[in-house]
């Protein structure tokens, strides 16, 4: 391109797969190879959008171009957290927890697209949960990585039990097990309502007589003797972390995985004297209120 100096309006052509043309105004020099300096402002019709250059030649690529190709926000937030979500799924089975599916929030209902479903984004997502439920890496990467938004359930009884207590009595006794150097293993927050604490299974003694079926713990007759505590052990299951709950809640470990189970009898006393004095501090607590349902 022809080299110009000037202080009025020049128009000039330029070369390659297409002509373009414009006005400039102001001073400057401009070299034939295409490369120059100078200052003013152009105007015309062929003036350039603003945007990235793209890689096929100089020509920027245009806001709507970009903006096509961006990928949504909750897709993006979801790619970014899904590295440290299977971690920590991955951590859970690695002390031996085994894991399966679960239902998660899908906007105000649940997955499970079932209408009025009792537990949202609670329950395991199959029937067979029981079975289905593994230690397995290869398997829950498989599932993190094919369901992205799903929740994870681990079911007790195998390895280890659950004791389920009010979050305000699960603080209050964590603090005193702590203070006392007992021994406490993994404890999760699941909502702003619960306290979950991991212990060793009761397993299933040699004589039926002497073990009883979560249903008495998880639906009681009578809340007296222990207060506010679930016993989750055979035939029933609770979320993990990281999990989603409705309305923002989650689940997340206060405690996490890799701290040792320990026997449930070390925990049993501080945990039913917290849920004793938490139930005589609030005046109407729901007794009867159900954590986790053992089958959907």
């Amino acid at each position: 391109m022809r080299g110009y100096m000037g202080d009025g309006i020049g128009r000039h052509r330029g070369t390659g797969s297409g002509a373009e043309s414009g006005t400039e105004a102001g001073t400057g020099t401009e070299a034939g190879t295409g490369a120059g300096t100078g200052t003013g402002a152009g105007t015309g019709t062929g003036a350039w959008p603003a945007g990235r250059a793209s890689a096929a030649g100089s020509r920027p690529e245009s806001r709507l171009a970009q903006w096509l190709r961006r990928r949504p926000r909750s897709a993006r937030k979801a790619q970014a957290d899904a590295p440290d979500r299977e971690s920590l799924l991955l951590a859970v089975a690695a002390a031996g927890l085994p894991l399966a599916p679960a239902a998660y929030p899908s906007g105000y209902r649940c997955s499970c697209e079932r209408i009025g479903c009792p537990t949202p984004a609670r329950h395991p997502v199959s029937f067979a949960w029981q079975t289905q439920s593994t230690t397995d890496r290869a398997q829950i990467a498989r599932w993190a990585q094919a369901q992205p938004e799903a929740n994870f359930i681990t079911a007790t009884g195998m390895v280890h039990d659950v004791l389920d207590v009010p979050l305000e009595a699960g603080h209050s006794a964590l603090r005193r097990l702590l203070e006392r150097n007992v021994e406490v293993g993994p404890v999760a927050e699941s909502g702003d309502d619960r306290m979950l604490f991991f212990t060793a299974t009761r397993g299933t003694p040699e004589e039926e007589d002497e073990w009883w079926p979560c249903e008495l713990d998880c639906h009681p007759e009578t809340m007296d003797e222990h207060p506010g505590l679930r016993w989750h052990c055979r035939g029933s299951y609770v979320l993990v972390p990281p999990a989603r709950l409705p309305d923002g809640r989650e689940v997340a470990w206060v405690r996490g995985p890799e701290h040792p189970l320990p026997d449930p009898l070390t925990l049993l006393e501080s945990l039913t004297d917290a849920c004793a004095r938490y139930a005589g501090e609030n005046a109407e607590p729901d007794r009867h209120e159900v954590a986790w349902p053992l089958s959907r």
